[in-house]
């Protein structure tokens, strides 16, 4: 586990990998592959600051696993790992 903390309503997350497909016996390039929209939540911030200065904390926490949007977030490598930051916002749901 990296040592990064998010910041305020931010969220870090790992991508987890889907199983290769092959269609029609053809190997698609991981360049041409899709990114993964289901990931886990490795770190989470201290939560939104409203006008009134209220801090509301997030409703995702580490470990939980989410479904994410195609272009979500901003990709970042630590320590040799690649991570995904993003607002909560973004998550479109926790998986149960």
């Amino acid at each position: 586990m990296p040592n990064v903390k998010p910041l305020r309503d931010r969220v870090l997350v790992r991508r987890l990998e889907q199983a290769e497909e092959k269609v029609g016996g053809i190997i698609i390039p991981d360049t041409a592959k899709e990114k993964p929209q289901q990931a886990q939540v490795v770190a989470v911030g201290s939560g939104r600051v409203l006008e009134n200065g209220t801090r509301v904390p997030l409703t995702v926490k580490a470990g939980d696993k989410v479904l994410l949007g195609k272009w979500s977030g901003t990709d970042v490598k630590i320590d040799g790992t690649e991570y995904l930051i993003l607002k909560e916002d973004e998550i479109l749901g926790i998986l149960a």
